[in-house]
């Protein structure tokens, strides 16, 4: 036999992973004895095999210690240690008698052997085969209270958690037996045995279950959440055990095992055996599966428990029954869990035989029978915990930090005016399953955790669903359909429910967020953060509420049917008045005057009883009515109609009116009230008789009260009430009110005059009514008065007396008597009759003074005056120490200063001062301050106006600005007294003081106007200034002397039209005289030579600052006019150092006498005149002498009158000898003159030839892309530079401005167009500066319009005044402004409103790219042209005052959204996308009119090209630019040397041809002449 066992065990041997330490390995064994006892061994030994002897001793050993220990185990049969047929059998049938080989058992684990003694007995059950010792911390948590039903589901609950891992093809069963002595619950799940980790120990050993621990996989399931891993706490199966029955047994089976394993859980065994150790041990056993167990599960495994002798008795079956199919329905039947929507049967449920699928009876049946067929509304709701909750979370807590829920709200109409949920009370009480509910208490919600039902979680409506306290047009209605509504929640694992299983946990931080769901003054403190979504929408709560509210008035349009019809003809109100008391939303009404409901007649007229309750505001006594009409929402058929009853209650006369005006009927509800219907259906309305009618009409006689009073001092201290109020005629301020007022209702027979102060309760009615008390505050009679506050009460009683109002005022309002005025206190009591009752207390200021104070308007008041003129008036007011406006009862003492700062102050003595007509003001006006150290404050001018009433007990600070007073007189500090003024300088000190009256300066920003004769002042376009901070107006540098030389000038200063300083000055005096001598007599035609000019002092000395130097802006010329003959007025002659030298000067062809004009060209009175006599030279006819000059210039006739013959001969002889000298020496120095030049021409020849050669070599040395854009590859001062050159043009000027200091009148200039920003390469400048045109390239850009107007000033005619703006800053720099100018307005032009892009630095604009009417991108297309230049740095950060920058405003304005293309083939296939004008970097120009620019031109002006060029093309770019200066300089040498060789060239042949010619004339006449054309001289005239 031992072979037997060792053999079969070898088939079937464990071994063990882990090898490491035998030391460490610990073998247990559970030995079930043939005595029915069992017995633990543990081993712990290095041998890997025992003998079988030596094993049977040690089990043997721990057997007689338990027996010793156990009486139960004394009782047992004795066990033959010494039989030959001893051996033991394992689990599987496995037998062994000799060596035990401990390899072939697993560690760690328990191991079930059995032994035989050889006694024949089979014995199934063995006591104390299970350890069932606890945790015990687990002991803690047992539940309080079990009900048999809660007890069963914690059974059921195991079976369903096993039974849900069962794999696809595995039934799924349970079944649960209820009989009289004992209780089976069956299910087919995996089953358990004797392995640690699927023990049967685990099921009766509390806290050792782990299925507990699978609750995390349920957390964030989908709903409806059907994971049934409801384990929580570990103890439900024994607890459940013990509290349904004294004994269960639990047999189960899994499919790998052949027995089944049994465990026998006694109570009384238990308590038994729980000693001082406390344990818990119990018996056990193994049997074979029986024939049943095997058809109820195919699969093999099972778990059964019976509970045997049930405590329960009598049981309901069909109850219990439907009570299990309420708590797992979703189990049983569901829709949710199949793809095509159909219901299946997730887990067969069987009670006693019964599959629950069959059984039409629950709660849950009967209400999905009952719903309305409409839509549900469903949310689910997500739960987490704040993150300041994490950390409060204790460390190895098992409570979730997030939890779902699934909240399916089901809408239960009303049907032939009865509730459904009131039928679905009906049906379960008829079905013995009532839970003592009626339609005010249902339970609105039920809850589900992970699918199974809590039964005690029976809710009211949580927040979000109860419109009961609601308000507003439609409350009434919601009210009512709110009640009809059934929430159905599902909730995962992550909500905890109580140990029972019957409820949420309360504690829970998710059950409390659920519990108050909707509810706004927890949301406000709550610790769980919750999310809404709605068919995958996240809503707020605000959109839940509204979204709930639209689906709950839509049930009601649709499905309810309140109630049909009345039993007569109604009246039809179409769009009844709505509001509150008719209870209506409805726009069709149905007025009846009789009803029928549930088998009674109600009819018009009819006495009815509303009993207490029946209806908000009657809760405390019954109503008595009549009845008017009935109200039906709706016509006649339609759904969601509801009824009211009118009715008039007792004692109210203006009762409801239904009227007809023009066939429209109407209904006014008045004093009536309005009920629902349903007071009917609760029995809370009832009809009464005559006679019952008439004793509540005489007993409110005798109740009905007729005045409202108030007791007085005697009567308050008979009942000893400190109160009353006062009945003098005023208190003062501050007097405590009463402690308590009480007030009465009076009889209808109650008299004033006859009655008595002793208090009798029949002058008192006995009302249950309750008073209000309101009061009221004015200031005056003529005030309105202002609420204070309001007590409402009701009726008590006091030393006997019944029906007072005891109001409580002193301790209530203990300041209510400090403020002074008139204090109203009204008495009402509403459906009384009584008329509301008044009594008026008069509140006075108090005498003692608080403060004083100035009154404004409720600002801080601040007061602005000006030197020498009143301030504004002064209220000053006295308050009490309660803040109550005191009146004066005489003028007080007072006293103002002025104080300006801790040095100055001055006192105020004019003034006058008063009180007004209700002497509570006294007014302080016509306040003057004279003061002279007011620049002491300056420039803020703050100071403080101190008011000191009653000997300066009391003051009042008023913060004030003092300003100066109006301009008085103006004082001048300037270097110009006792000095002389030279034309054109610039006056370095002269300021202006302006003072007012009283000497102090002037206030900043005065403004006055300059009138100037001879000035000018630089930079300031306007005549107006304004003073600065210090009240001056500095012209120091600004001030300019435009007059000339000797000429008077004054400067004029005027405000408010008055000339407030005048001063004149005179300019230094020069005179422009002639140096040189000169001819009196000259020939006509000839030239003058070295004429010399100076310019002289008063005292003769030559002023040499005349000197012509353009770089430093010093223009002195000299021109020479003459009135006798036409000259060239463009000749200027230079100044040098005072003297100006004429080399040569041609006279005229005329004869007579000529007057020559020379003066400065800048300084026109610096003058003087040269007279000449012109004489033509004598011709020679046949009876005359022909004179040597035969060109006929000059002719002295031999028989004038004037000239004696005899000396005529002598002065021909010698004018033709002086003639022929001068020929000859001009012939030769314009010859040599000739030869000069062009020996300088031939050597510059040679030097332009090397340097082009050089450029070329340069030129080649450069990357291509540079060679072709060396002429414009300019940079912006360079550009700058040729725009100044430009000459008289606007851009000229302005360019010189600009580099200078800065001037007013360049404020506000932004620049010139074309200097405003680069562009990337030549071709694209070229064609932008085309596009636009050299006038708009050179455009000034100016901020603001009146900047562009400030440029160009115009006199009374309409001409410009050169005097004023550009025209006189190009004056004083010598230039003139010539022609039109362009000027861009920013701020006119109409800006870019689409997108930029912000995060470019260059804010380029968001243009969308044009596309063909195919919807493709045109080819070619580069970009826009307003984005493709790049602003200057300073530039880009420009903003109008409306925040748009140049892009937006200037370079849109000029370009639009001009378009740029790469070629003209390109430009032209866009033409469809083109809507504001194209152009092509090859020349093309399309404008946006449609006008197509041909040919092409080089522009001289574009915009600056920026290329990346590297640093040695950098440096040959600037040995190329140094070297074409050069070249440009040789090049203008050049022209100038040709233009003298020129000129010399024509003199000399010309010369030549006089010479030859007198020659020619010489030998005709037969003179003789040492140069005869034929000599050598003659021929040497000839140049070669």
């Amino acid at each position: 036999m031992e072979d037997n066992f060792h053999r079969r065990g070898l088939k079937r041997k464990l071994i063990l992973d882990d090898e490491d330490d035998d030391s460490n390995q610990v073998i247990r064994f559970k030995v079930l004895l043939p005595n029915g006892t069992s017995v633990g061994l543990t081993l712990k030994e290095k041998e890997q095999e025992i003998s079988f002897q030596r094993f049977i001793g040690l089990i043997r050993g721990e057997y007689e210690v338990v027996r010793r220990q156990s009486e139960s185990f004394k009782r047992k049969k004795k066990i033959n240690w010494n039989s030959e047929s001893l051996y033991l059998e394992d689990a599987h049938e496995r037998k062994a008698s000799s060596r035990i080989n401990l390899r072939h058992f697993q560690p760690h684990k328990c191991h079930i052997l059995r032994l035989h003694d050889g006694s024949g007995e089979i014995v199934d059950t063995f006591e104390n085969m299970w350890d069932l010792t606890p945790d015990t911390d687990l002991l803690m948590e047992l539940p309080e209270e079990y009900t048999f039903e809660s007890a069963l589901a914690d059974l059921i609950d195991n079976s369903l958690q096993a039974v849900w891992l069962n794999g696809k093809n595995d039934r799924r069963l349970i079944s649960v037996d209820v009989l009289k002595n004992k209780i089976s619950i069956f299910d087919t799940g995996p089953g358990m045995d004797n392995s640690d980790e699927n023990s049967i120990v685990k099921w009766g050993k509390m806290g050792a279950s782990l299925n507990r621990l699978c609750k995390v996989r349920a957390i964030g399931c989908k709903p409806p959440y059907l994971m049934p891993f409801f384990g929580m706490f570990g103890y439900g199966g024994p607890i459940a055990s013990m509290h349904l029955g004294s004994c269960a047994i639990v047999s189960s089976k899994t499919k790998e095992s052949k027995k089944v394993y049994m465990l026998r859980f006694s109570r009384e065994a238990l308590l038994n055996n729980s000693g001082s150790e406390c344990t818990w041990k119990t018996d056990g056993g193994i049997r074979d599966p029986s024939e049943g167990e095997i058809e109820k599960s195919p699969q093999g495994s099972f778990t059964k428990v019976v509970i045997l002798n049930p405590k329960v008795k009598n049981l309901d079956i069909s109850k219990l029954q439907c009570k299990l199919k309420d708590i797992y329905f979703p189990y049983i039947q569901c829709d949710e869990l199949s793809k095509d929507g159909r219901t299946i049967t997730p887990v067969e449920f069987q009670v006693n035989g019964v599959d629950l699928t069959e059984i039409e009876g629950g709660e849950v049946a009967i209400t999905n029978l009952l719903s309305c067929n409409g839509p549900e509304f469903t949310i689910l709701l997500s739960f987490s915990l704040k993150q300041e909750k994490f950390a409060t979370t204790v460390p190895g807590s098992k409570a979730s930090q997030t939890a779902n829920a699934r909240l399916k709200c089901i809408y239960f109409p009303i049907r032939q005016g009865k509730e459904n949920i009131e039928r679905v009370l009906e049906r379960l009480d008829a079905e013995g399953c009532g839970a003592r509910e009626n339609f005010e208490n249902f339970a609105r919600v039920s809850i589900r955790r992970l699918g199974r039902l809590l039964p005690d979680s029976r809710w009211a409506l949580l927040p979000f669903m109860d419109f009961r306290q609601r308000k507003g047009e439609k409350s009434h209605l919601l009210k009512r359909c709110c009640l009809r509504v059934k929430c159905f929640v599902e909730t995962d694992a992550g909500f905890n429910p109580m140990p029972s299983k019957t409820d949420l946990a309360q504690h829970s931080p998710f059950s409390t967020a659920l519990k108050n769901f909707g509810s706004r003054s927890w949301d406000e403190e709550k610790d769980v953060d919750v999310e809404i979504y709605r068919d995958g929408r996240k809503l707020t709560f605000l959109q839940l509420e509204r979204e709930y509210q639209d689906w709950l008035l839509r049930m009601h349009d649709s499905y309810d049917e309140e109630i049909e019809s009345g039993e007569d003809h109604p009246v039809v109100l179409v769009s009844p008045l709505k509001n509150k008391a008719q209870g209506i939303t409805s726009n069709v009404v149905r007025v009846h005057q009789i009803l029928k409901r549930k088998g009674a007649f109600w009819k018009s007229g009819q006495k009815i009883k509303i009993l207490k309750g029946a209806y908000q505001g009657c809760h405390k006594n019954n109503v008595y009515a009549t009845i008017e009409y009935f109200l039906i929402e709706g016509l006649q058929g339609d759904s969601g109609g509801e009824a009211r009853i009118i009715c008039r209650p007792l004692g109210r006369e203006n009762g409801c009116i239904l009227s007809s005006n023009d066939g429209n009927p109407s209904l006014d509800i008045r004093d009536s009230l309005s009920l629902p219907v349903s007071v009917i259906d609760s029995r809370k309305c009832v009809a009464i008789d005559d006679a019952d009618w008439e004793r509540q009409l005489e007993k409110q006689s005798r109740k009905t009260p007729s005045t409202i009073d108030l007791l007085n001092v005697k009567q308050c201290q008979e009942l000893e009430v400190e109160g009353a109020l006062p009945t003098d005629a005023s208190v003062h301020a501050g007097q405590a009110p009463p402690g308590e007022i009480v007030a009465v209702l009076r009889p209808s027979n109650f008299s004033l005059s006859g009655a008595s102060d002793d208090l009798d309760q029949r002058d008192i009615v006995k009302i249950n009514l309750d008073m209000s008390m309101e009061v009221k505050f004015s200031r005056t009679k003529k005030h309105q008065a202002k609420h204070v506050c309001s007590v409402r009460i009701a009726p008590s009683s006091c030393k006997g007396i019944h029906g007072l109002y005891i109001f409580p005022i002193g301790c209530e309002f203990p300041r209510l008597f400090q403020k002074a005025g008139v204090y109203t206190f009204s008495f009402s009591i509403e459906h009384s009759g009584c008329q509301n009752y008044m009594q008026n207390v008069l509140v006075v200021p108090s005498q003692k003074v608080g403060k004083w104070q100035l009154l404004s308007d409720g600002n801080i008041p601040f007061y602005d005056a000006r030197v020498g003129s009143c301030f504004p008036p002064f209220s000053i007011a006295c308050y009490d120490i309660y803040d109550n406006q005191m009146p004066f009862t005489t003028i007080p003492n007072f006293k103002i200063r002025l104080i300006m700062n801790e040095v100055f102050s001055v006192d105020v003595t004019k003034m006058k001062s008063s009180l007004s007509s209700d002497n509570l003001v006294l007014n302080i006006e016509d306040v003057i301050i004279e003061c002279s150290e007011l620049d002491s404050i300056r420039p803020h001018y703050a100071a403080t106006l101190m008011i000191y009433l009653q000997d300066k007990s009391a003051t009042i600070s008023v913060k004030c600005h003092v300003i100066p007073g109006a301009l008085h007189r103006i004082e001048a500090c300037s270097q110009l007294i006792g000095s002389q003024l030279l034309p054109g300088s610039v006056i370095e000190q002269f300021v202006l003081e302006m003072f007012d009256a009283y000497g102090n300066h002037v206030a900043e920003g005065l403004e006055v106007q300059f009138h100037l004769d001879g000035f000018s002042i630089q930079g300031q376009i306007c005549s107006k200034y304004k003073a600065d901070d210090h009240g001056c107006i500095d012209l120091g540098g600004l001030l300019k002397v435009t007059a000339g030389y000797g000429k008077p000038v004054f400067l004029c200063v005027l405000h408010d039209d008055e000339v407030a300083f005048k001063q004149a000055f005179l300019t230094e005096n020069r005179e422009l005289r002639i140096t040189s001598r000169v001819p009196e007599l000259c020939i006509a035609g000839s030239t003058l030579e070295n004429l010399g000019f100076e310019v002289v002092d008063s005292n003769g000395t030559v002023d040499k600052t005349f000197h012509d130097d353009e770089m430093r802006g010093q223009f002195h010329t000299l021109m020479v006019k003459s009135e006798s003959f036409k000259t060239d007025n463009s000749v200027r002659y230079a100044f040098r150092h005072g003297r100006c030298n004429i080399t040569s000067f041609s006279l005229p062809q005329i004869e007579g006498p000529i007057c020559l004009k020379a003066l400065h060209s800048c300084h026109p009175e610096l003058y003087c005149y040269v007279k000449i006599s012109l004489v033509g030279a004598p011709k020679v006819e046949s009876d005359e002498f022909l004179t040597p000059y035969s060109d006929g210039k000059v002719l002295f006739l031999q028989n004038s009158p004037s000239v004696k013959n005899d000396n005529v001969g002598s002065l021909l002889s010698l004018v033709k000898l002086k003639y022929e000298k001068e020929l000859e020496i001009e012939v030769c120095k314009y010859g040599e003159r000739v030869g000069k030049w062009e020996n300088l021409l031939k050597d510059l020849d040679g030097q332009k030839t090397g340097i082009e050669h050089r450029i070329s070599a340069l030129q080649a040395s450069l990357e291509p892309n540079l060679k072709n854009n060396l002429d414009c590859l300019s940079t912006k001062e360079e550009m700058m530079k040729m725009i100044k050159g430009r000459g008289h043009s606007a851009a000229s000027i302005l360019c010189r401005l600009l580099q200078g200091p800065g001037m007013h009148v360049t404020e506000f200039v932004v620049g010139v167009v074309c200097l405003l920003g680069t562009v990337r390469t030549v071709k694209l400048s070229r064609i932008l500066a085309e596009y636009l045109g050299e006038d708009l390239m050179l455009a000034v850009v100016c901020k603001t319009y009146d900047a562009a107007r400030a440029l160009e000033q115009y006199e009374h005619n309409g001409e410009v005044d050169s005097k004023l703006g550009l025209h006189a800053e190009a004056t004083a720099v010598g230039k003139s402004v010539s022609g039109r100018f362009h000027v861009a307005c920013l701020e006119d032009i109409r800006p870019y409103l689409g997108e930029v892009e912000v995060s470019d630095r260059q804010r380029k604009l968001l243009l969308p790219d044009p596309r063909l009417p195919s919807g493709n991108h045109p080819p070619g297309f580069i970009g826009y042209a307003v984005n493709l230049i790049n602003l200057e740095h300073p530039k880009i950060n420009y903003m109008t005052d409306s925040g748009h920058g140049l892009r937006e405003t200037l370079l849109y304005g000029l370009f639009g959204e001009l378009q740029v293309y790469e070629t003209r083939e390109h430009m032209e296939n866009a033409r469809a996308c083109i809507k504001h004008g194209a152009v092509s970097l090859d020349g093309g120009i399309r404008r946006e009119n449609g006008v197509i620019s041909l040919a092409y031109r080089q522009p001289e002006i574009y915009f600056p090209v920026q290329m990346d060029v590297s640093p040695k093309s950098k440096e040959i770019l600037k040995q190329i630019k140094e070297k074409k200066l050069e070249l440009n300089s040789i090049l203008q040498q050049m022209q100038k040397l040709n233009v003298n060789r020129a000129k010399s060239l024509k003199k000399f042949n010309k010369t030549k041809m006089k010479l030859e010619k007198y020659l020619d004339d010489q030998r005709v006449l037969g003179y003789n002449s040492e140069y005869a054309p034929n000599t050598p001289m003659s021929a040497e005239l000839s140049l070669r």
